[in-house]
């Protein structure tokens, strides 16, 4: 018996399971009325009435949906009543300027748009090819009235779910179509590698636009998990959760540790979730000295996960294991850096030229739109990651970048993107934009620019402009004007090149 993979299938389970179990613990501090605590059986009834209300706007099946939002179990069910229901999820980073957010929603042709009420006034205009509602004060179009009976849809795990769009190599960021076939995939291996259990408490300090919040909705929710809604991340705030909520798992980038790290020094008392608490942490490989801070100032278990919005994301789980039970925390730390070993599923292998390449069901069926780029990154039948590294013991290191990418706080940031938007500047004749290592951040843009003749443009006159034409996170943090940039014969920049001197004394080109 074949059974297609569908979206459904967790939240089936929790509503059966685990009905009269609180689903999710909402966001209290949010411009839209919250939810509070609800049941998963009140998560799957308002799913049902978010389904009938798209069916009473006559989106059909296979068509897009687009929500701009912060993290809110408003967004969290729409996992189910969007996806679980035919449709196609489009997450939108809620920190992209309006006029990226404008090209997400043309390009993908969503026929609804839903828009945190935060973001009202930024976006107010923006209109999808045919619905725009504000989260919130449109809410009857979402989730209010009684009990709906939706129109069924047969499940075909070959469907696209999400796109999820990304930051490239392109200065337009790729839209990722995940199949319900990708999803489940990752959702249930993820789950096996942490070891989540119906005992734990998931805490959502993954913004749910990035990778589908990883993909941990889906995987919380099939194992009847309590989900906590963080609307923006603080350390202080993390901790309180996880002492109020009794957390026991969260995810996050370098940056969220750091947040926490930070708020511990001041924290009055034990730290909770001591010998209880896991975080798993992905998106650059923190410093070893990071990672040993978490297990003896925190007492929390590290994981380190590596992958793509690409790959849904997981490709790698690096997690202690009973042979460094005696190690120094040092050496276990240095043990956990690596970026770890193939999940349940993935074929991993390095080329010639030293690319990560990997096979497994969790790969996009494509990029949305865009057949050439799919052809590319597919090639061979396998995914070209763009990232350099080594596989030694089973286990993967990430060694450089060889695509044009920044990761900065987990976001990724097409250096070319920042050097169109610095190079539109007058004052501007040349730019190379690069990452540097930031112990924070994990990398910040630095721009490299060759200002005009004669001009009098200044760091944060440049830096302030950027900020005007792209969302703020995507604009440099320092500026280096430089009389001349190095090219080859052909007149190509040699990034590598400009990025040595920052990267000195690092064995890895990311950070």
């Amino acid at each position: 018996m074949i059974v297609p993979f569908s979206v459904s299938d967790f939240l089936y389970r929790a509503t059966t399971v685990y009905g009269d179990r609180t689903g999710i613990v909402d966001e209290p501090h949010q411009p839209a009325a919250s939810w509070g605590e609800i049941t998963y059986a009140e998560v799957g009834a308002r799913a049902r009435r978010m389904a009938a209300k798209l069916d009473e706007l006559g989106i059909g099946f296979g068509e897009r949906v687009a929500i701009v939002s912060h993290n809110s179990a408003r967004l969290l069910t729409a996992f189910w009543g969007i996806s679980g229901y035919g449709r196609v999820l489009v997450p939108v980073n809620f920190r992209l300027s309006r006029d990226e957010v404008a090209y997400i929603v043309e390009h993908s042709g969503a026929e609804a748009l839903f828009i945190d009420p935060e973001l009202a006034d930024s976006l107010d205009g923006l209109k999808a090819s045919a619905h725009t509602f504000v989260i919130g004060s449109d809410d009857e179009l979402m989730v209010d009235g009684e009990d709906a009976d939706p129109q069924p849809w047969e499940p075909d795990e070959n469907a696209t779910a999400t796109i999820n769009y990304t930051s490239g190599t392109t200065a337009r960021p790729k839209g990722v179509q995940m199949t319900h076939r990708n999803i489940w995939v990752d959702a249930t291996t993820f789950g096996w590698h942490t070891g989540v259990s119906d005992r734990d408490v998931y805490l959502h300090t993954l913004p749910m636009f990035h990778c589908n919040g990883w993909g941990m909705p889906f995987t919380m929710a099939g194992m009847g998990v309590p989900q906590v809604v963080l609307r923006k991340v603080d350390g202080n705030e993390i901790l309180r959760r996880v002492e109020k909520h009794g957390v026991t798992l969260m995810c996050g980038a370098p940056a969220v540790v750091a947040a926490i790290l930070d708020a511990a020094q001041t924290w009055d008392g034990e730290i909770p979730g001591r010998d209880r608490t896991r975080i798993v942490v992905a998106g650059a490989p923190p410093p070893t000295r990071t990672i040993q801070r978490v297990e003896e100032e925190l007492g929390w278990e590290f994981l380190q996960i590596y992958g793509l919005t690409e790959t849904s994301p997981l490709l790698t789980v690096n997690r202690s294991r009973q042979e460094w039970d005696d190690l120094p925390a040092a050496d276990r730390a240095a043990r956990l850096g690596r970026a770890g070993t193939p999940a349940v599923g993935v074929r991993l292998r390095i080329d010639d030229e030293g690319e990560v390449l990997a096979r497994s069901n969790v790969v996009l069926a494509g990029y949305w739109e865009n057949p050439e780029e799919t052809a590319r990154v597919l090639d061979g039948g396998w995914f070209h990651t763009g990232d350099g590294g080594t596989f030694t013991d089973g286990y993967l290191t990430i060694s450089d970048r060889k695509k044009d990418v920044i990761i900065t706080g987990g976001e990724n940031v097409s250096s070319i993107e920042v050097e169109d938007a610095i190079f539109s500047h007058p004052d501007v004749a040349e730019v190379a934009v690069i990452g540097v290592p930031d112990e924070k951040w994990g990398e910040t843009i630095k721009a490299l620019v060759v200002k005009a003749e004669g001009s009098p443009l200044t760091e944060q006159e440049l830096i302030d402009y950027v900020k005007g034409k792209v969302a703020r996170y995507k604009a440099p943090s320092s500026v280096e004007f430089r009389e001349v940039l190095d090219r080859t014969a052909t007149g190509k920049l040699q990034k590598f090149k400009l990025r040595a001197p920052y990267w000195e004394g690092r064995d890895r080109q990311v950070n």
